[in-house]
């Protein structure tokens, strides 16, 4: 059985037409693909008619330079291959494509800046899958367009017209961009014109997510008691209900904006803010009072009240977890990796932007002071993960391929969800080891090998 992962040859145009393919004889036996008639070869949006002619004791696939150059490819790539008779179409990817909050296109060796490893560890992947993947930003995009101008890899970066891909991965790290009716718009053409799948095709906010779990069964225990914070009544019940709440922005990220706010001793309050540098405790004589020193903050900010948790601790330092959960290459949720994240000395959220650090899941519950449940704690963070992230997928309506899902565990060992993230971090999910190409950067191109048809 032939692999369906071929070598890509480009042969300059004066020696091979646009409109001819160069293909291992084993590969026309196997697949029965006509000899030197017309079929139609598609990769990406990108549809031609080409001949195919057979090449004796060759496994790979020849073509011109300028098909090369239409389809945004440089000698040597490697793609998948099928051909389906019916239709007489021979189609050659996947065409993945990025899309990105910005590029920097004065520094070619970093033109992604952070991210310019995940994206050069997506080049290497698909190098060892079969595939091609491009890089693009909302200022590339234009309407009614059948290409996209987009950054590629070959021996350096370099910018290059492609067909619209397959499929696209939406890594946009800001909701104003990503609502920006270029790219609704764009998005919309794509998946109409071209049948192109896009997934993580939107952010979640917190209220979103908790409103949609409380319908799932599976998913319901996972909940800490939570509502969208409209009105004071609400804001009395849970700081009457609850020793301690956590007012959190909707649409926040890194542990930004979250306010604790416990009772005190002498029957006050004392809320805990997050700042850049730690946190900052302000007392209050009653529920009113912390109510209106927030109430400022509430005019431009959407909070959600959440019931506090006593959350296990490394040395009075809170832990929770960060589960990496993707779809595969058959299209099924699985766990990537799970990490243990114990909050910096100052602060009381674990995010790595505030001092955080990693460990792995056994390495946190040793250290910590949870009483029962050590043995099978992993598992059980596996289960809830997995469940949550197919919950998500069952009760809103938008199409996810990969959620960074926030855990937490009690001090008597209940597993708690704090929060799901529908564009999670490309290093603060980074199993802690230094493997060239990341688990979950491969699950990437297998998922969009999963939609592709690949």
């Amino acid at each position: 059985m032939l692999k369906s992962k071929v070598a890509v040859q480009v042969i300059s145009s004066g020696m091979l037409a646009e409109d001819t393919l160069m293909l291992g004889e084993a590969y026309m036996k196997q697949w029965k693909i006509p000899q030197g008639q017309p079929v139609a070869m598609t990769f990406g949006s990108l549809k031609q008619h080409v001949k195919v002619l057979p090449v004796t004791r060759y496994d790979g696939i020849r073509i011109s330079q300028s098909l090369a150059r239409k389809m945004g490819i440089s000698n040597g790539a490697a793609l998948r291959i099928n051909y389906k008779s019916g239709s007489a179409t021979l189609s050659l990817g996947p065409l993945i494509g990025i899309l990105i909050s910005r590029d920097y296109p004065g520094t070619p060796d970093k033109p992604f800046g952070s991210i310019t490893m995940f994206c050069k560890e997506l080049v290497d992947g698909c190098a060892a899958q079969g595939g091609h993947v491009c890089f693009f930003t909302p200022g590339q995009l234009s309407g009614g367009q059948q290409t996209v101008e987009g950054w590629i890899y070959a021996g350096g970066w370099q910018r290059a017209s492609l067909p619209i891909p397959n499929v696209i991965n939406n890594r946009l790290t800001s909701r104003k961009l990503e609502n920006k009716p270029s790219v609704q718009h764009f998005f919309k053409e794509v998946k109409s014109r071209f049948q192109t799948t896009v997934f993580n095709e939107k952010f979640l906010d917190k209220t979103e997510v908790f409103e949609a779990l409380k319908k799932d069964e599976s998913a319901l225990r996972y909940l800490p008691e939570s509502y969208s914070l409209r009105s004071f009544a609400t804001f009395k019940a849970m700081c009457s209900k609850h020793a301690n709440i956590f007012l959190k922005p909707v649409t926040g990220s890194l542990g930004k904006g979250i306010i604790r706010v416990s009772k005190t001793e002498t029957g006050g309050y004392q809320a805990q803010f997050t700042t850049t540098t730690g946190s900052r405790k302000q007392l209050y004589p009653n529920q009113l009072k912390v109510y209106s020193a927030i109430s400022a903050k509430m005019k431009t900010v959407r909070y959600q009240v959440q019931q506090g948790l006593q959350l296990i601790e490394i040395q009075k330092r809170p832990v929770d977890f960060r589960a990496l959960v993707q779809k595969n290459v058959s299209g099924k949720w699985k766990i990537t990796s799970i990490v243990a994240r114990t909050a910096g000395g100052q602060h009381f959220v674990s995010n790595l932007a505030r001092g955080g650090t990693l460990s792995t899941v056994s390495e946190a519950i040793s250290k910590s002071n949870l009483t029962s449940g050590r043995a099978d704690t992993s598992s059980r963070l596996q289960h809830a993960a997995l469940l949550i992230a197919k919950g998500i997928e069952t009760h809103i309506p938008a199409h996810f391929g990969e959620l960074g899902i926030d855990l937490a565990i009690d001090t008597s060992g209940r597993v708690w969800l704090l929060e799901v993230n529908s564009k999670p971090s490309k290093n603060d999910n980074t199993p802690l080891n230094d493997n060239k190409i990341r688990p979950s950067v491969r699950m990437v191109i297998q998922y969009s090998r999963f939609l592709s048809g690949f």
